[in-house]
């Protein structure tokens, strides 16, 4: 029993830490008009107040892995949650809004520094396959119960103790984070021959940030409008940039080697799809519920909750499955069913009375979360030794890169289309693809259970 118990305290430390960095996305959204009010904010201060923290969070993903694998991942995990736990304390006591603005930033890169490290310690605390399997599965849940609480409590927090506590709720779960793993995970190995490619990681923060900030301009510009083009046409010349950089840095921060893998860069993408489906989905949701249908803040978080409470023990039970099953089935099973629940959706369309919506959000929620132990698992699985923290890096960015395009699209299509209802039509359509798009590239790229052995 005792055994038990310290087997699951890495696991408890890890996810600590990344709980508390899916709340921040989640938990500002009901916070914000109330910030934005009582600090005398701008409708532009406001968008970086939420968007700030995710642009860093996903630029610096990339670096945070790097510096994970030449530092220690223990180390830079323990630093993360140190930075983020600070910057929360900032947040929490902001003075202004541009003071907020600024300690948000600080807390994005905590998130960066957390996340690589997080799965990579994983991999570490955890050898052999069914227990290493079992332990993404708790950890895709907590996204999941992060996702679902975020809102939910938020609202709770703003109308009775007020907004900072959505920030000063961070500082004990920081502190018990950082005992745990100090506590309770090993020291990490160290490759100290890496050097940091600073240029590269130059262009890849400017890729990322350009192509966020393109897309989310889209939505409110057109996805014609110059602005928005030279965005995009930047961010593939960063992205250009990075490539060139990397084929010539004697220790790049993403060997190209990498992408050469099948199950790397095949899992990689299957992130970036289900995300973009499943954000895309709760974005064109929220807007449906509240705009459409009357719902208030509040009200949305619980009409959304039927998806996202799925989320909180898919990833678990997936886990458990894997054992028995391999990857491939579950991540194909889960896309398709996802795949199934937009598809209805789209079919029906804005006339869908909200009763007969909660199945179809049940099925996205579940499938992603379901999908997202085995992919997890797949482009884990494929990084070489003293390469983890890149690995989970490169994948959680591109996870990242798809919520951003799947909430931009969503937006974009229900301004641009000539009604409502065509609008949400489309973007579930699209997302409904996506999946579908992910389940096929599963059949190709997950490994199935007798590859692994």
């Amino acid at each position: 029993m005792a055994s038990e118990r310290r087997s699951l305290a890495p696991l408890l430390a890890v996810c600590a830490g990344y709980f508390m960095v899916i709340l921040d996305v989640t938990v500002i959204n009901v916070a914000v008009p109330v910030i934005g009010r009582e600090l005398s904010a701008s409708l532009t201060g406001i968008q970086w107040i939420t968007d700030g923290y995710t642009l860093v969070f996903a630029g610096f993903l990339l670096t945070g892995g790097a510096l994970g694998d030449r530092l220690g991942n223990r180390r830079v995990f323990c630093a993360g949650v140190a930075v983020f736990t600070v910057s929360s304390a900032a947040c929490a006591l902001a003075p202004s809004a541009a003071f907020l603005v600024t300690a948000r930033l600080v807390e994005g890169l905590g998130a960066a520094l957390i996340v690589p490290g997080s799965l990579a310690l994983i991999q570490q605390a955890y050898p052999a396959r069914a227990e290493r399997s079992r332990a993404f599965g708790v950890w895709g849940s907590m996204a999941g119960i992060a996702a679902s609480a975020g809102p939910l409590l938020g609202g709770v927090l703003v109308s009775t103790v007020g907004w900072r506590w959505v920030f000063l709720i961070n500082l004990p779960v920081g502190a018990v984070c950082v005992v745990l793993t100090l506590r309770h995970v090993a020291r990490s190995p160290r490759l100290a021959a890496r050097s940091l490619d600073w240029p590269a990681q130059c262009a890849v923060v400017a890729a990322v940030a350009l192509l966020t900030s393109a897309l989310n301009e889209a939505g409110r510009r057109g996805w014609t409008d110059p602005a928005v083009l030279a965005g995009v046409g930047l961010a593939v010349l960063a992205a250009a940039a990075f490539v060139v950089r990397e084929r010539m840095a004697r220790s790049p921060v993403l060997p190209l080697s990498l992408l050469r893998s099948r199950a790397m860069s095949g899992g990689a993408v299957i992130g970036l799809l289900f995300n973009f489906g499943f954000y895309g989905m709760v974005f064109a949701a929220s807007l449906d519920f509240q705009h459409q249908r009357g719902f208030s803040a509040l009200g949305t978080g619980l009409a959304l909750f039927p998806a996202v409470a799925m989320t909180m023990f898919a990833s678990v039970l997936s886990g458990r499955l894997s054992r028995r099953t391999g990857d491939r089935p579950l991540v194909i099973s889960g896309m398709l069913l996802a795949s199934l629940g937009l598809a209805v959706w789209a079919a029906g369309g804005s006339a869908l009375a909200y009763p007969l919506l909660v199945a179809p959000m049940m099925a996205a929620g579940f499938g992603t979360s379901f999908a997202l132990t085995g992919s997890t698992a797949t482009v884990m699985g494929a990084a070489p030794p003293g390469h983890s923290g890149t690995a989970s890096a490169f994948f959680n960015t591109t996870r990242q890169i798809g919520s951003a395009t799947g909430v931009a699209l969503g937006g974009s299509l229900l301004a641009s289309a000539t009604d409502y209802d065509t609008g949400l039509r489309t973007g579930m359509a699209v997302g409904a693809l996506a999946y579908l798009t992910a389940a096929g590239l599963a059949w190709l790229c997950v490994p199935a259970k007798s590859e692994r052995a």
